[in-house]
């Protein structure tokens, strides 16, 4: 029945009650006792009502409701059916909850559900046997006084989860994990915990290959070249007979010794620690490129400009970063027609960071190409790329470089108007140049 109707019905009779009333008392003499006393007995029936209804909750909700007449058992059967649809509702979602757990648990990968104070609320069996966790004791513990690996307590706190970390497995060291947090809800956080052993092995035996091979190629390499050049430079009628040849033999085997040093630094680059802190002089060691890269242009006649803060020094591996600037400035010089302008700049941006940058008015790079641009042996243009006797490494060994250094590469291009490839490097790792002794 509608809420409108039963309150009419209720007024209805409340009316016709106190009607009823002051007739009987008109009739007794004493209309004002008598609607009092009728007053009276409708509190009475009310409470009597209340009463029922709090003894009904208070027996858990689970029996039928109490029988009444008029509003009241209105009432007590819309508590009640409001009571059969919060049941139902709470059945779906504990059968949902526990298949989510179901799931959960039953994921290879350790997951961990931590609130805003990093205490656990629940925990699968993988992170039981990844991360040393407990069930049910650890329950409401900080995790980061269960896994106390100091990586992984300094990336919790620095709140930064947009990359994973690794670190090894608390139960086993020879295991390795990859971290990371997933925030939702209100302050939860996920903790996923992946093992990625396999893979750092693989990759391992990867980069063992390829070094090992580089290395044994590097001999025989190096024996050939010596030959064809001794073989190009001779006077004989055999040398001026084979000269165009010969002339292509060496250019691809001086080709294949800088692919084989590339290939060899990259491994370095992957493998080795972090970049050293010294003290890099970049104006000197951009002073040094300049030069090499007017040599590099010769008859093509770039014009090339420095403009470079003879104050602004860095700090990170001096070899790394001579690497680095050597490539994005000389793949401009090769990719960029005669008579075309370089600019390179080397100073501070708007928050005083140090920053690298190389424009050129070059060919330009399509922009689908651009995120593939760091990828190992990725050419936009293979024959062009070959002309100009490139490996394909160059990006690639310049994002390792900046990797190592927490700097980041920006490219900006558009096809026949130039690119720009910008370094920017972190505050931390700016230095004053020395003043001069004296």
């Amino acid at each position: 029945m509608p809420v409108s109707r039963v309150w009419l019905a209720e007024l209805t009779g409340v009316v016709l009650g106190a009607l009823a009333l002051l007739l009987i008392g008109w009739l007794a003499g004493r209309p004002g006792l008598a609607l009092l006393l009728g007053l009276v007995a409708y509190l009475g029936w009310h409470l009597l009502h209340v009463w029922r209804l709090y003894r009904w909750l208070n027996r858990g909700r689970k029996f039928a409701p109490p029988q009444a007449r008029g509003i009241w058992g209105h009432i007590f059967d819309d508590i009640f059916r409001l009571q059969q649809r919060n049941r139902e509702r709470k059945r779906k979602l504990a059968a949902l909850l526990d298949r989510f757990r179901q799931s959960a648990a039953a994921m290879p990968d350790a997951t961990v559900v931590i609130d805003a104070d990093w205490r656990i609320e629940w925990i699968n069996d993988a992170a039981c046997e990844a991360l040393g966790l407990r069930l049910p004791q650890d329950i409401g513990q900080r995790i980061d006084n269960l896994v106390r690996h100091p990586d992984f307590v300094a990336w919790l706190h620095g709140n930064d989860f947009s990359r994973a970390m690794e670190m090894p497995s608390p139960e086993d060291k020879r295991r390795t994990l990859s971290l990371s947090i997933v925030p939702y809800g209100r302050q939860q956080r996920l903790l996923l915990a992946r093992d990625i052993t396999r893979i750092r092995d693989l990759e391992q035996m990867r980069r063992d290959f390829i070094s090992n091979v580089s290395h044994e190629l590097r001999t025989p390499l190096t024996v050939v070249v010596g030959f064809l050049e001794t073989m190009h430079d001779g006077d004989d009628e055999c040398a001026r007979k084979w000269a165009r040849e010969l002339e292509l033999m060496q250019q691809q085997a001086t080709r294949m010794q800088r692919l084989v040093e590339d290939i060899m630094l990259l491994s370095r680059l992957e493998t080795g620690s972090d970049a050293l802190q010294e003290e890099v002089a970049v104006p000197v060691l951009l002073s040094a490129i300049h030069e090499d890269a007017r040599l590099l242009s010769g008859p093509a006649g770039h014009r090339i400009r420095f403009d470079v803060d003879a104050r602004l020094w860095l700090r990170g591996n001096g070899e790394e970063l001579r690497s680095a600037f050597s490539n994005l400035v000389f793949n401009a010089v090769k990719y960029t027609p005669e008579g075309g302008e370089i600019v390179v700049r080397w100073a501070r941006d708007e928050a005083g960071a140090p920053l690298f940058s190389v424009r050129d008015s070059g060919i330009g790079i399509a922009a689908h190409h651009i995120p593939r641009l760091t990828e190992r042996f990725y050419r936009i243009d293979v024959a062009r790329s070959r002309e100009t006797g490139g490996t394909g490494l160059g990006l690639a060994i310049v994002k390792h470089v900046l990797n190592r250094h927490d700097a980041r590469l920006h490219i900006a291009s558009q096809p026949e108007q130039g690119s720009t490839f910008t370094c920017r490097f972190p505050l931390a790792l700016a230095l004053d140049a020395p003043s001069p002794a004296g």
